[in-house]
C-alpha cells in the first residue's frame, strides 16, 4: 500500500497473498477430536499434500507436542470409513489412552494399534475384522468389560459397487480376541451413534427407516445389555417420523441418557431416566430455546455437547441472532436453569461439530478441546483449560492454547475480508439469510464510480449450512475484488425445523429462489455490480448453480464443482444413504417424474445460455461423473461458453493438492475470460481448455 492509501485498480489487477498454493500446501484438515482418560488428546489431521490423507494425532498431556500414530503415506494406511459414504467416527481409543482402533480406508477393515504411554514409537497397525467381506463399519467404542467393540456396520455384499437396495445395515459387536462381528441390532434402514452406558447395562442408538434422513425423522432406542452380550427389553423412547432425535449420551453414573430432539421445532436437549424403565421418563432439560443444539448427521462423530461431573452441561448451539456456533454452559440443577453464552471469541467448532471434553474426579480441572475458528481466525485445535466451572463462565479469548494449526501460513488481516450477517427478502413472503463478505485488499480499491463483481455460493447438502470462520477459499475472491455471498437459503440447519422443511418438495424452487434473491438484494442495495454477477457450488449446490443459470437470468458466469445436472439420474444411480433422499425434497420417483424432469438442467440445456464450468472426480459414487460429462457435452454443442476439467482419482469432493488448486485458479481463470478481465492458471498447473471462446 502506498503512503497515499490503495491505489484505485480494476478487477484482475489486485494482487493477493491468498494463493492456491498457500491454501493446500499449508492447510490441514483437522477434525474428530477425542479424549483418553489419561488426559492424552487425540485428532485426525487430513493432508491435502498426501492426497487427502487422514492420520490419527496424539497429544500426551506431558508430550511437548504432538505425534502421529499412523504409519507415513507409504505404509498404505488411511483413517477412513466409508459408511454413508461421508464416513466419520472412524477411530476410537480404550479408556486408558492404547490401544486404538481404526477404519483404514483402502480395504475398510478395522486395525488394531498399541501405543506406548511414554511416547514412544506407535505399534504397527494390525487386523482386526476379516478381509473381503464386504463390510465397513463407523461409530466405533470400547464395550471393556466385555472386551469388544460396538459400532455401526455397513455391509456391500460383493464388495463394490452394489445397488443400494443390497447395502445393509446394523449395530454390531466386534469381538477383541478373534475378530468376529456379532450383530446386535438389524432390520431398520439405518443406525446411528450407538452409545453404552458407563456400567456397560444399556445400550442406545438411532434407528430409521426410508424414505426419511436422520434430520427428517428418527427414533431413539435403549435396550438392557444381557450376561451374553445381546440385547434385551427394547424401549422406543423419543422419535418418528417427523421428529428427528440425535446424539444419545449417558451421564457418568449411567442413570441419564441425554440426546437432542427437535420435537418443539428446534433442536434442543432432553433426557431418560434410566430407573423409569419406560419413555414416561422422558423430560426436558433446561429451558426451551429458539436456537439448534443438532446438526444435520452426514456424518458420524458428531457431538455438539457434554456433561459434567459437577451437573453441568456444555453445548454447541446455533442462534439465528447470533453469528455462527455459540458455546454455553447450563447449570442442569439450577432453579433458573438458564444458559451462560462462554466468550471464546470463536463462531465455528469443526466439520462436523464436534466436543471433546476431560474431566478429573471431583472436578478439580476440565479440559475442553475442539477444532475453532473464526472469521478473523484459521482453524486449529484448540484447548481451554481451567480448575472449575466457575472459572469457565469468566474465560476470554486469549485462554485457550493452541494444539495444532490447520495452517502455518500467517495472512496479514489488511487482505481479509470480515463478513456480516444478512436477512433479505425472498418468493412467497419468505426471509432468507446469508453471510456477506465485501472485497477486501489493503493495497487497492476498485475506480471511482465501480462496483465489485458478486460470487454467491450455495453450500451443499442440501439440508446444510454455511460456516462463519476464515475461509481461504472465500478469501481468495474477495483478496481479489470480488465480494461473495454465502447463502443459507430455505433449507438450510441452524434455523429451526420450520426453515428446514421449506425444502420439502421444493429443492430447485426455494433455493434457487433465495440464491437469485440474494444477489438481487445485493445489487438494489448497490453494494455489487449487477451485469457481473457469479454463482458456483459444489454437489447439491453444484444442481442449486446449475439450476440458477438453466431457470434464472440474474448470473453472467457459474461453477459447478461434482454438481448433481439429473435429478432422475441421482436418484436412480447413488449411494444407499442418499438413495432416497429426493423422495421428500423433489417427491417420489417415478411417480414424481414429471417434477424431476422439470426441474433438472440436463433436460432444459436449451434454456441455458450462460457460460458455466464443470469441475468432476471420476470416482465420485455420490454424484456420478456421467452427469457432468452429460451436461457439458449438450451446453458445447450449443455453442455456450464452457469446460470440463476431469480429476482421475478424486471421489466426492476433491482432497489431492493439485486438484484443489486447479479448480479455484481454474474458476478465476473462466470467470475473467467470461467477464473480460485478465485471469490466467499458474504454469505449474494443468492449462485449462476452454470450448466456444
Amino acid at each position: 500500500m502506498s503512503a497515499s492509501g490503495p491505489a484505485p485498480t480494476g478487477i484482475g489487477e489486485w494482487v493477493s497473498p491468498i494463493t492456491s498454493e498457500l491454501i493446500t500446501g499449508k492447510v490441514l484438515k483437522l477434525g474428530a477430536p477425542m479424549y483418553s482418560r489419561d488426559g492424552s488428546l487425540f485428532y485426525l489431521e487430513g493432508r491435502p499434500n498426501e492426497g487427502g490423507r487422514q492420520v490419527l494425532i496424539c497429544k500426551r498431556s506431558n508430550a511437548t507436542g504432538p505425534q502421529d500414530i499412523t504409519p507415513p503415506a507409504d505404509s498404505g494406511f488411511y483413517v477412513r470409513t466409508r459408511v454413508h459414504e461421508y464416513g466419520g467416527g472412524e477411530y476410537t481409543v480404550s479408556p486408558d489412552g492404547s490401544p486404538v482402533y481404526f477404519t483404514n480406508f483402502k480395504d475398510q477393515r478395522i486395525y488394531r494399534q498399541d501405543l506406548d504411554p511414554a511416547g514412544g514409537p506407535p505399534g504397527a497397525p494390525a487386523p482386526l475384522t476379516p478381509a473381503d467381506q464386504g463390510l465397513r463399519f463407523a461409530a466405533l467404542s470400547v464395550d471393556t468389560a466385555r472386551n469388544r467393540l460396538v459400532c455401526v456396520c455397513e455391509e456391500h455384499p460383493g464388495g463394490e459397487h452394489v445397488p443400494a437396495t443390497a447395502v445393509k445395515n446394523s449395530v454390531v459387536s466386534v469381538d477383541i480376541a478373534t475378530g468376529v462381528v456379532t450383530t446386535l441390532a438389524s432390520g431398520r434402514d439405518f443406525y446411528h451413534g450407538p452409545s453404552l452406558s458407563p456400567d456397560g447395562k444399556h445400550l442406545a442408538w438411532i434407528e430409521w427407516d426410508f424414505p426419511n434422513m436422520p434430520w427428517d425423522g428418527t427414533e431413539l432406542v435403549v435396550a438392557s445389555v444381557g450376561e451374553d452380550g445381546q440385547l434385551h427389553s427394547h424401549i422406543r423412547l423419543a422419535g418418528g417420523r417427523e421428529e428427528a432425535v440425535q446424539q444419545p449420551t449417558w451421564s457418568h453414573d449411567s442413570g441419564w441418557l441425554y440426546f437432542i430432539t427437535d420435537r418443539t421445532g428446534w433442536w434442543n436437549l432432553y433426557r431418560w431416566d434410566a430407573t423409569s424403565g419406560s419413555s414416561a421418563g422422558v423430560g426436558a432439560v433446561g429451558p426451551a430455546m429458539n436456537a439448534d443444539l443438532g446438526w444435520p448427521l452426514w456424518t458420524f462423530g458428531v457431538q455438539t455437547f457434554s456433561l459434567l461431573r459437577t451437573g453441568h452441561l456444555l453445548a454447541l448451539y446455533n442462534d439465528p441472532q447470533e453469528a455462527g456456533v455459540s458455546l454455553g454452559v447450563l447449570d442442569t440443577g439450577a432453579a433458573s436453569g438458564q444458559w451462560s453464552r462462554l466468550n471464546t471469541g470463536f463462531t465455528h467448532y469443526g466439520s462436523p461439530a464436534r466436543l471433546a471434553v476431560q474431566e478429573q474426579e471431583g472436578g478439580q480441572s476440565i479440559a475442553i478441546a475442539s477444532v475453532v475458528s473464526s472469521p478473523t481466525r484459521s482453524a486449529h485445535v484448540g484447548v481451554l483449560t481451567v480448575p472449575s466451572v466457575a472459572q469457565l463462565l469468566t474465560t476470554k479469548p486469549g485462554d485457550w492454547r493452541v494444539v495444532k494449526e490447520a495452517s502455518d501460513a500467517q495472512v496479514d488481516p489488511g487482505y481479509l475480508s470480515v463478513p456480516r450477517c444478512i436477512s433479505f427478502p425472498s418468493t412467497g413472503g419468505r426471509t432468507a439469510y446469508m453471510v456477506y463478505y465485501p472485497p477486501a485488499n489493503k493495497d487497492y480499491v476498485l475506480p471511482p464510480g465501480q462496483l465489485p463483481p458478486l460470487l454467491v455460493k450455495s453450500h451443499g447438502g442440501p439440508t446444510s449450512s454455511t460456516a462463519v470462520t476464515l475461509n481461504l477459499l472465500i478469501q481468495y475472491f474477495t483478496s481479489r475484488g470480488f465480494a461473495v455471498a454465502d447463502v443459507d437459503y430455505g433449507g438450510s440447519t441452524g434455523y429451526g425445523r420450520q426453515y428446514r422443511n421449506q425444502l420439502l418438495g421444493k429443492w430447485g424452487v426455494v433455493d434457487v429462489d433465495d440464491c437469485s434473491m440474494a444477489a438481487v438484494h445485493l445489487a438494489d442495495q448497490g453494494l455489487v455490480d449487477r451485469g457481473r454477477m457469479c454463482i458456483s457450488g459444489g454437489s447439491a449446490g453444484g444442481y442449486t448453480t446449475l439450476a440458477c443459470l438453466t431457470f434464472r437470468r440474474v448470473f453472467a458466469a457459474g461453477a459447478s464443482l461434482y454438481g448433481v445436472a439429473s435429478l432422475e439420474l441421482l436418484a436412480q444411480d447413488t449411494h444407499k444413504f442418499e438413495s432416497r433422499y429426493l423422495d421428500l425434497l423433489v417427491g417420489p420417483y417415478p411417480e414424481a417424474k414429471d417434477v424431476y424432469q422439470a426441474r433438472a438442467p440436463i433436460n432444459h440445456t436449451e434454456q441455458l445460455k450462460t457460460p458455466v464450468i464443470f469441475f468432476q472426480g471420476d470416482e465420485d459414487e455420490i454424484v456420478p461423473p456421467n452427469q457432468a460429462e452429460v451436461m457439458h457435452s449438450a451446453i458445447k454443442a450449443q455453442g455456450v461458453p464452457t469446460a470440463l476439467v476431469m480429476f482421475q482419482g478424486e471421489q466426492h469432493g476433491f482432497r489431492k493438492a493439485q486438484s484443489i488448486r486447479t479448480a479455484l485458479d481454474g474458476e478465476w481463470f473462466f470467470y475473467g475470460k467470461v467477464l473480460r478481465f485478465p485471469a490466467a492458471m499458474p504454469a505449474d498447473l494443468p492449462q485449462i481448455v476452454l470450448d466456444n471462446m
